[in-house]
């Protein structure tokens, strides 16, 4: 049985990625070219990495109700490379949202011997 329950729920999450990424230009709206080269990079990865796995027999395609069920190689779904595209993108928002929370912090903190 097919089913777009999974791949609906990582492209929801990722349009609201997009969206808070777009809010407060952290990542992707904020450099463009070297996001998207970040992501190539952590995709690529991690996409690769599955591959040894799955070459190896340590990964194996899941099954479950939600699942597409179609497969780019065998054992790698179609879902996977949406799912790591969201990690990534996850992971580099919070980075960056972290960050500039930080400098926003220090920024209005009084400087030592400024008394």
């Amino acid at each position: 049985m097919t089913s777009l329950g999974y791949l609906a729920a990582i492209l929801v999450s990722s349009a609201s990625m997009f969206l808070i990424d777009h809010r407060w230009r952290l990542y992707l709206f904020a450099d463009a070219r070297r996001a998207l080269a970040i992501q190539a990079i952590g995709v690529g990865a991690f996409l690769a990495w599955d591959l040894v796995c799955i070459r190896l027999g340590i990964f194996e395609r899941g099954t479950g109700p939600f699942l597409t069920g179609v497969e780019i190689v065998p054992h790698l779904t179609i879902e996977e490379p949406f799912f790591l595209w969201f990690l990534c993108h996850f992971t580099m928002l919070v980075f960056t949202g972290a960050e500039r929370a930080r400098s926003a912090l220090a920024a209005r903190r009084p400087r030592e011997g400024s008394r």
